[in-house]
């Protein structure tokens, strides 16, 4: 007997659709990329005490006490920290627990993570209601971020193995839903937060509480959803290419555990590292950075940013929020577009195109700005975002063409420690330049120009890294044998050869032939909240080009 979350229970029948799998993984995604929106909470919960207006902490209290004082309200800056964790605990969880994902299926990680995310948003909302900073924390930051790491890479592994023959485009459309998931979150957040605000509460607490619901409901149906095909299976009609063809293709297998120690995969930790380092930097600075750089000329007038008044400094945020949201569009189509140009034209190129194509827009845009070319400005930024976005849904992949498929998920999650070097490095890099800059007294509109050449240099270096991938020594992977025990333990011999002998070859737990219409419904449950979410991004967008 297995149990219902066991990996032998989602094994799919002959007939099963593997178009239901990619909305199975959208829905969780969908829910844990809610971690980029997570600074549409930060101005309220600012004013959680004070409602109308913060009240503020006095000198004596440092950000160690600010976990526990009940006294005062907290400082953005303190609330960003919870932002900083979803992502460093996305990358230690899931090069943790990556292994563990492989053998236990992503239906037992799709539950884990779907507990994690949802329980630690109900710990934060106590934490909210008892003014406790280190129970939010706690909650959304440390077990919310577990949640967020093994929720990113339950389904790499899965869709991998039903698309072979397009593995960029599946992992494309997963990712695509992390990165969609902000634009369905934070105007849902907002809306709430509007609905549940009182004059003694901003909103949030209930806000967390429903949202939590909503979410945890989305991801056990999403993991429910999960099937794995069995051992060997191949799509009608399609037959691997020979290693003649394509050798950056391999048909063989590595162990999770020997990677660390492979020089491949330390040069597509830089490629990644250093793709996201760029893009990273620039989402997070945006907004100020279009302000600083055009000011008056956004609203038509002739003075630069530091000249604006209060309503004019108003009514270009209101332009920059709209150019924020155009870039998320550009983000999150980037993650489809380019992960399925890259079963054209191959991974390794594809990042080709990134580093010199980006380069090339990066050392653009000083120039862009001198010129006073909005136009030329943003359109750089959109196609950067593009390819940021394009990075991450490419990255798997790369790593199931070099490393094989059998473990691609625990390695992915390995890699993925890249991110959370990244997601320091990019935004220290942006920020702390241009505080230096400012403080040599170099104007506004000037002061992002020499960052610009620094994140050229650092799409430089993941060029150099990305041209010395090369197919790996035969010494790397796993033996006839190796791979027979990886198997065993993973469930998936044994587990396919009971399912036809108990069920007459006619599919078995997971399921054979699924009718067309379900496949339907499943898309447009995930869909449907996508399309209000690019509705509601378009809303925004349109700010901007009034």
């Amino acid at each position: 007997m297995t149990g219902f979350l066991d990996k032998e229970r989602i094994i799919a029948g002959p007939g099963f659709n593997r178009w239901l799998v990619p909305p199975a993984a959208l829905a969780i995604h969908l829910c844990i990329g809610m971690a980029y929106g997570f600074s549409v909470f930060w101005l309220p919960l600012s004013k959680a005490l004070g409602v109308k207006e913060s009240i503020k902490c006095g000198p004596e209290v440092g950000f160690f006490a600010e976990l526990f004082t009940t006294s005062c309200d907290w400082k953005i800056s303190t609330l960003g920290w919870m932002y900083t964790l979803f992502f460093v605990l996305l990358g230690i969880s899931a090069a943790t627990w990556g292994g563990w994902l492989e053998r236990a299926g992503p239906r037992k990680a799709g539950v884990v993570s779907a507990v994690c995310w949802c329980g630690g948003m109900l710990i934060s909302a106590l934490g909210i209601y008892l003014h406790q900073f280190w129970l939010m924390i706690l909650g959304s930051g440390v077990i919310g971020g577990i949640g967020l790491g093994l929720g990113y890479i339950s389904p790499v592994s899965t869709l991998i193995k039903w698309f072979p023959d397009r593995r960029g485009m599946a992992t494309g459309m997963a990712i695509m839903g992390f990165g969609g998931g902000a634009m369905i979150g934070s105007p849902l957040a907002a809306d709430l937060m509007k609905y549940f605000a009182t004059p003694t509460s901003v909103g949030v607490m209930q806000t967390f509480v429903v949202m939590a619901l909503v979410y945890f409901v989305f991801m056990m149906a999403g993991a429910f959803g999960y099937r794995v095909p069995e051992t060997g299976w191949k799509p009608e009609g399609w037959t691997p290419p020979a290693a003649a063809t394509n050798t950056m293709i391999t048909q063989r297998h590595v162990h999770v555990k020997k990677v660390w120690g492979i020089p491949q995969f330390w040069l597509i930790w830089m490629v990644l590292c250093m793709n996201v380092s760029a893009g990273i930097g620039v989402i997070g600075m945006a907004s100020p950075m279009l302000q600083e750089v055009f000011g008056g000329s956004l609203i038509g007038v002739s003075q630069k940013f530091g000249e604006l008044d209060k309503t004019q400094l108003a009514a270009i945020a209101t332009v920059a929020a709209g150019f924020t949201a155009l870039l998320s569009l550009f983000n999150i189509g980037g993650r489809f577009f380019w992960a399925s140009l890259s079963d054209k034209l191959g991974r390794k190129m594809t990042y080709v195109v990134f580093f010199v194509l980006g380069g090339v827009l990066y050392f653009s845009v000083p120039g862009s700005a001198a010129a006073g070319s909005i136009l030329l400005f943003v359109g750089a930024f959109c196609i950067i975002l593009s390819m940021y976005g394009g990075g991450f849904a490419t990255v798997p992949a790369y790593l199931a063409d070099i490393f094989g498929t059998q473990m691609v998920g625990a390695i992915h999650g390995r890699l993925l420690t890249a991110w959370a070097t990244a997601g320091i490095l990019g935004p220290v890099v942006v920020n702390y330049m241009r505080e230096y800059q400012l403080g040599l007294g170099i104007p506004r509109e000037q002061v992002y120009n020499q960052t610009m050449y620094i994140l050229v240099g650092m799409l430089v270096v993941g060029l150099i890294c990305n041209l010395l991938v090369r197919p790996l020594n035969p010494k790397w992977f796993m033996t006839d044998s190796e791979l027979a025990e990886e198997k065993r333990l993973a469930h998936e011999k044994a587990a396919a050869s009971e399912l036809h002998r108990t069920n007459g070859g006619n599919g078995g737990n997971g399921g054979g032939t699924v009718s067309p219409a379900v496949v339907v419904l499943a898309w447009l449950a995930v869909g449907i909240p996508l399309a209000w979410g690019i509705y509601r991004t378009l809303q925004s967008v349109a700010k901007f080009f009034q």
